[in-house]
């Protein structure tokens, strides 16, 4: 298992990053979701709550150059008869993911109608998670082969039942670059410790001062379905 604060730190530039696991005390799911910005049109973004979740909003309008790839929900749930399941993801793909479960169709038949982001040369992953009412998850992650954007590589995670303090990482970038190198392997274990607040203060201190954007972060109770959220905005 991996200190998630030692990973953040000793990486500059993971990108845009997921972590799904459980709790310390094991009574609670964990979510976190965090953006980074090395241009002025993406450190220019601020989370803000919904209905359903959150999305991404310009803090300054007048400075938005491209929204395209950049304003989108990263969180929705959708509420059916087994619960609320909470989709995360760094992209409009939350959309196509909850739209597709809305007719019963499945994650992976969502995800297979996508691929990586068309931001030549980086062809930036799209990492998705999923977070079900019992607490199991799913990660994955639409790449490129190494740069390749002939060929589009899926890759999906499921973790059923997970220890209690432990979670899982995966982020769009192994570190920085030019070309940005898309992220290698599976998903890193992770622990997860303390309290929601001592989480999102301990995430948010771990990421790098100049490249962080936003976070947001859930403590999803297992026995009654209660959410609590945190968001943290570089520009508030």
């Amino acid at each position: 298992m991996n200190d998630l604060s030692a990973l953040l730190k000793g990486n500059p530039y993971p990108g845009r990053g997921i972590v799904l696991g459980r709790s310390e005390d094991g009574k609670s799911a964990v979510i976190a979701y965090f953006i980074m910005g090395r241009s002025e049109n993406s450190r220019n973004r601020v989370f803000v709550e919904t209905e359903d979740g959150i999305r991404t909003e310009a803090y300054d309008p007048a400075k938005m150059t491209d929204p395209s790839l950049i304003i989108y929900h990263p969180v929705r749930r959708v509420a059916d008869e087994e619960g609320v399941t909470t989709i995360v993801t760094n992209g409009d793909q939350t959309d196509t993911i909850r739209d597709f479960m809305l007719e019963g169709e499945s994650y992976v038949a969502a995800l297979n109608t996508r691929e990586f982001e068309p931001d030549a040369p980086n062809y930036t992953p799209r990492i998705s998670g999923i977070l079900y009412p019992c607490g199991s998850y799913v990660l994955s992650i639409l790449k490129s082969l190494e740069g390749d954007p002939g060929c589009c590589v899926r890759n999906y995670f499921t973790f059923d039942a997970p220890k209690a303090g432990l979670g899982h990482f995966i982020h769009t970038y192994e570190e920085d670059g030019n070309p940005l190198p898309s992220f290698r392997g599976e998903p890193r274990p992770v622990s997860v410790t303390g309290n929601l607040d001592e989480f999102t203060e301990r995430v948010w201190e771990s990421l790098n001062e100049n490249n962080k954007v936003s976070l947001f972060t859930s403590f999803v109770n297992l026995e009654t379905g209660e959410a609590q959220s945190r968001i943290v905005n570089k520009h508030q």
